[in-house]
């Protein structure tokens, strides 16, 4: 992707601007692609800068094309945590199964990357912080497409206007609100709660992950490297999203007490650290399903547009590959009008096919009855003697336009 004069404007021989909302994975990954297309790219974030730490996430398929392109394929290779063992446990701590991570997500060993999300977010801001003007500690507060552009005001009170938006700024978007209206519309609700945080590594382990299960229940502990540290993860099976928890810490951690009281294992000891946490993250599983990721000026990319929920493991992929999509629709046609319909007709399926792994990954790591929890447990102590080596075509379903990749 290089300048093609698309990114200047025809009227004025100006070149285009665009503000980008949100500065995780996906927008410095979009920010990349637009300034090297001509485009003059602004970043807004919320945060003060660049959130370090963070779950480990998984490039896969498509995406790893991406990052090659970008030229930074080396450096994830680099901060590649090569977790080499995925342990199932039952309600007593018994083992089931022991599993290479790739016979479990369906990627390919060798290929496939897993980075802790900071790791990548400095990376990619690393990559574009020299060409790309950053406002952090801000965040877009109205915005009026009335005119030839978008007339945006900010938080902190600052007015600009620029010539296109893009909001990357996740599953819980202002922007798509802005946009489109209020969240609930469009959340598709999956049926499971969970909660992240950070504990001592009290158990020795080290580039593994360990997951115990009861029917609807789950406890994972995830070891990144020999670090002192654990990424520590509970699930549950919950029909409905939980009233007035969301925006509750305290209401967050009363609620988890409670689903897993009684649990065996070291389950309680990880609700005591949860208690304690300071980085406690609760959320619910969800998707977001859009008739539409655009209107006027303003279009939506990643977690924002289409997230697919952590169950399929493919959401920083598809924001990668998202990214690219946008920024060469943009490219490669002058009117933005017909650049949005461009990227939605080249990435409305591949999105709609990772979306659909949701179930898969839901019965593999989170089986909500007795039932179905035997029937995952007698599949992967199958894995243990013939273990499976095919990729998930969804992860690699989208073939992405444009020159020959960079070196």
């Amino acid at each position: 992707m290089t300048p093609t004069g698309l990114s200047t404007d025809v009227r004025t021989g100006m070149r285009r601007t665009v503000l980008i909302s949100g500065a995780g994975v996906c927008g410095p990954a979009l920010a990349y692609w637009l300034h090297r297309s001509g485009y003059v790219v602004t970043v807004v974030e919320k945060a003060g800068a660049p959130r370090e730490g963070g779950y480990p996430v998984d490039i896969r398929g498509t995406a790893l094309e991406v990052v090659r392109r970008m030229g930074i394929a080396h450096r994830l290779r680099e901060a590649h945590v090569d977790s080499r063992r995925v342990t199932f446990l039952d309600a007593d701590g018994g083992e089931i199964a022991s599993l290479t991570p790739h016979t479990v997500a369906g990627g390919v060993a060798g290929q496939d990357l897993e980075v802790r999300r900071g790791d990548l977010a400095a990376i990619l801001h690393a990559l574009v912080r020299d060409d790309v003007e950053f406002l952090f500690n801000d965040s877009i507060d109205t915005l009026d497409q009335s005119g030839q552009g978008v007339d945006v005001t900010f938080r902190s009170g600052r007015r600009r206007t620029f010539d296109l938006v893009a909001g990357a700024d996740g599953t819980h978007s202002h922007t798509r609100e802005r946009l489109f209206g209020p969240e609930e519309q469009f959340h598709r609700y999956l049926g499971y709660c969970f909660a992240l945080f950070t504990m001592p590594n009290t158990f020795g382990l080290s580039r593994e992950v360990v997951l115990w299960n009861t029917p609807g229940r789950a406890a994972a502990l995830y070891a990144v490297a020999d670090n002192d540290e654990l990424h520590a993860f509970l699930n549950f099976r919950q029909p409905r999203p939980p009233a007035g928890v969301l925006h509750s810490p305290d209401a967050q951690r009363d609620l988890v007490t409670r689903v897993f009281a009684g649990a065996g294992w070291e389950v309680a000891g990880l609700v005591r650290a949860l208690r304690d946490a300071d980085d406690l993250f609760f959320d619910t599983a969800g998707q977001i399903r859009l008739p539409h990721w655009s209107s006027g000026r303003v279009a939506l990319v990643g977690d924002a547009a289409y997230a697919p929920s952590f169950l399929t493991g493919q959401g920083t992929s598809l924001a990668l590959a998202g990214a690219y999509m946008l920024a060469h629709a943009l490219a490669t046609h002058q009117d933005h009008t017909a650049a949005f319909t461009a990227y939605e007709r080249g990435m409305r399926g591949f999105a709609a096919m990772n979306q659909a792994l949701a179930g898969k990954g839901a019965a593999t790591l989170f089986p909500a009855t007795a039932r179905a929890l035997a029937q995952r447990d007698t599949m992967l102590r199958g894995l243990v003697t013939m273990p499976s080596t095919t990729a998930r075509p969804a992860h690699s379903a989208l073939t992405l336009p444009g020159p020959a990749p960079v070196s």
